[in-house]
């Protein structure tokens, strides 16, 4: 009897220890620093002579945001970029640009609206919006010109004016990964014939056009890896030439906020054909500069206001919404590019924490300036203390200037579209983690399976990814492992995987997958603080990802948008319109905000406390009542520091400004859910 139950004991010992050979043998589990490159067999890459990337975007739908991203382009379809169609007199269809060769207006409006608008309809699949969408796409497929040229025609100084055409290619891209209109490729095929017929002397001659040529770039590479036409290489080289130049040292071609948040990736861009190093080296390198004289801030972005000033880089300089929206969208470019998670930690950086304190929480009203300290939010003119001396700059508004009202759209599609990747070597990649389900090509063969991906992140320390698959399928998986996650786990199928050493790059998980195979990330959230030592000593705080702001009590004074005090002049109603559906705000404070932050001996805030609580039943937590964080902090008042002559928030105070003596206990939130912020503290000592 003894030697009975010891043969089964030591027998399901065996058995077990075979199990967890099994599972262990079956997944080669590796920490490496990017995707392999080379030529994927599942979706278009880029091809001979382009450089091989390691990532490629998938069409636009076959990823579906889940819990919180969903809920923001759900109030995005029922906000501003939604509804715009009959609220802004820019989409007017009569009489529109786009629409005829005698249009008056719409030039660069419609392209920033449609882009967003389209990957929107797309994703949620909304059967109105893609009929919306529909009109304009065939409006422009069919208002052909003879000579291969692209909707409006203008002109600047005598030179053809192409920056709106280089949004619509953009816009026209998606339309095409979703519809597969045969109509696209060889209208893009002609008109890129035009360029190539410009002389140089009058080629992307203009503010626009010249810094912003690697949209077009970008655009030309997008086609030639469909059609193969090698015609379009030489457009390439002079796309560059006449560009202008990102590769100088230490030094930008110019220096308006959304030129640099889109003009800094066209070397990166013109790498993948010239395979120059250099070019590489120079994106990287233009991204530093910026930060260098004007990010030394948080939240990612940089203080340009509009346009960056010498002297001009304290917190409560900020960047247009339009900047934001386009650094994102560079990151994400350069994701596919590199394969650097550097470019998903810095675009997940501002997406989770500048961006959303852009727009208000339904999505109606935006402002055109934000900024990591703004203590105010209002409708006055603020110069010099700002770029752009107009009213209604702070102020959140539906026309809170033309081109943020209708470019801001493609934040949150473009984002949500790139929350997994296929990589060239047949495998797919977790690059910005939300909740959601992505249905893609994986393998050899090109079989479809589908990733569930189950998490409240940025809000949550753990990711849960079930695959599903009509039959097994052997291919890698790569898991982005973000910089800050210092002591990431990963599981495989409740099995441990190689993640020592992962912050900052990728593990990647090969094996045979089965139906139903988990994988589960945990990404243990600890508070670290940045030191801004340009901006005199300040600090921030950050738990995880997400960075921390004071939080002020926001009174949101209602406002009628007509008042010219509170929209700017290129902004403008079409007919018709109920005004009070589209109300402005300004957000004052009904909380002290002037803290400086107390730190212990090891530079980090005293008093620090992090409560967790309710997940909010909207799954909407980019507000101070829904955050599910709340933390707590010991500063001082610095009783000097408050508004200047312009009305503005002042610049930081000095370490020599006098601190109150009485500390008071300081209530944090995430920096995103926070509409008016500090998130750059002075020290109290």
């Amino acid at each position: 009897m003894i030697n009975n139950m010891y043969c089964k004991t030591f027998a399901a010992t065996l058995l077990a220890a075979a199990g967890m050979f099994s599972v262990q043998a079956q997944t080669n589990a590796t920490v490496v620093d990017k995707p392999a490159t080379g030529t994927s067999t599942n979706y278009t890459g880029f091809r001979a002579p382009l450089v091989e990337a390691p990532l490629v975007k998938l069409p636009v739908g076959a990823v579906q945001p889940k819990g919180w991203l969903r809920e923001y382009l759900l109030r995005q379809k029922e906000g501003l970029n939604g509804k715009l169609g009959t609220v802004s007199d820019w989409l007017d269809k009569n009489n529109n640009q786009w629409l005829s060769d005698g249009g008056d207006h719409g030039w660069e409006e419609v392209p920033y609206w449609l882009r967003g608008y389209s990957s929107l309809a797309y994703i949620l699949d909304d059967e109105e919006m893609k009929k919306e969408a529909q009109v304009w796409f065939d409006a422009v497929l069919s208002n052909l010109k003879e000579d291969g040229f692209l909707g409006p025609r203008n002109y600047e100084n005598g030179n053809p004016e192409l920056w709106a055409q280089m949004v619509m290619l953009w816009a026209l891209q998606t339309y095409y990964e979703h519809s597969g209109d045969e109509r696209v490729l060889p209208t893009m095929t002609n008109y890129f014939k035009w360029e190539m017929n410009v002389p140089d002397t009058q080629f992307l001659k203009g503010l626009w056009q010249e810094k912003r040529g690697g949209d077009n770039l970008w655009s030309v590479m997008w086609l030639y890896n469909r059609t193969g036409d090698e015609s379009l290489l030489p457009l390439m080289d002079k796309l560059h030439r006449n560009t202008s130049n990102w590769t100088m040292k230490n030094d930008l071609p110019n220096w308006h906020g959304v030129n640099v948040a889109q003009g800094f990736r066209e070397p990166a861009t013109y790498y993948m054909y010239s395979k120059n190093p250099e070019m590489l080296a120079a994106t990287y390198n233009a991204f530093n500069t910026m930060r260098e004289h004007y990010g030394q801030v948080p939240g990612g972005m940089y203080g340009a206001d509009e346009n960056a000033r010498t002297g001009y880089f304290d917190p409560r300089q900020g960047a247009e919404t339009c900047a934001v929206v386009e650094q994102m969208a560079s990151d994400e470019i350069l994701m596919g590019i590199t394969g650097d998670p550097f470019w998903a930690d810095h675009c997940e950086k501002v997406a989770i924490n500048t961006y959303p304190s852009a727009l208000t929480p339904d999505m109606k009203a935006l402002r055109y300036i934000t900024s990591p300290n703004m203590a105010i939010s209002d409708e006055k003119l603020h110069g010099p203390s700002i770029d752009n001396n107009l009213r209604g700059m702070l102020s959140m508004s539906p026309f809170s200037s033309r081109c943020c009202q209708h470019n801001h759209g493609m934040g949150w599609p473009y984002y949500a579209e790139h929350l997994v990747m296929a990589t060239a070597d047949g495998g797919l990649a977790t690059m910005l983690y939300a909740a959601n389900e992505t249905t893609a090509k994986a393998g050899a063969d090109g079989k479809i399976v589908k990733l569930t991906q189950t998490t409240n992140y940025p809000f949550d320390e753990t990711v849960t990814i079930t695959l599903n698959a009509d039959s097994n399928v052997e291919f890698p998986l790569y898991l982005r492992i973000p910089a800050w996650a210092k002591n990431a786990t990963v599981k495989v199928n409740g099995e441990a995987a190689a993640a020592d050493n992962s912050a900052g790059k990728y593990v990647s998980l090969n094996r045979v997958w089965k139906d139903g195979d988990k994988v589960e990330l945990t990404f243990p959230m600890e508070m670290t603080v940045d030191t801004w030592q340009q901006n005199k000593g300040s600090v921030s705080v950050n738990y995880g990802p997400l960075t921390l702001s004071l939080a002020i009590d926001e009174n949101f004074e209602q406002h009628d948008s007509r008042d010219p005090n509170f929209n700017q002049d290129d902004s403008h109603w079409q007919e018709g319109v109920d005004a009070s559906l589209w109300p402005c705000y300004v957000l004052k404070p009904n909380s002290d905000w002037n803290y400086a932050l107390k730190l212990d001996k090891d530079n980090k805030p005293a008093g620090f406390s992090v409560r967790k609580k309710e997940w909010p039943a909207d799954n909407f937590p980019f507000t101070l009542e829904n955050v599910p964080f709340e933390f707590t902090a010991t500063g001082v008042q610095v009783p000097s520091w408050g508004y200047d002559e312009t009305g503005m928030t002042d610049l930081l105070p000095t370490k020599y400004a006098p601190r109150a003596t009485t500390e008071t206990t300081l209530k944090l939130v995430p920096m995103g859910a926070a509409r008016l912020r500090i998130s750059a503290f002075p020290k109290a000592e």
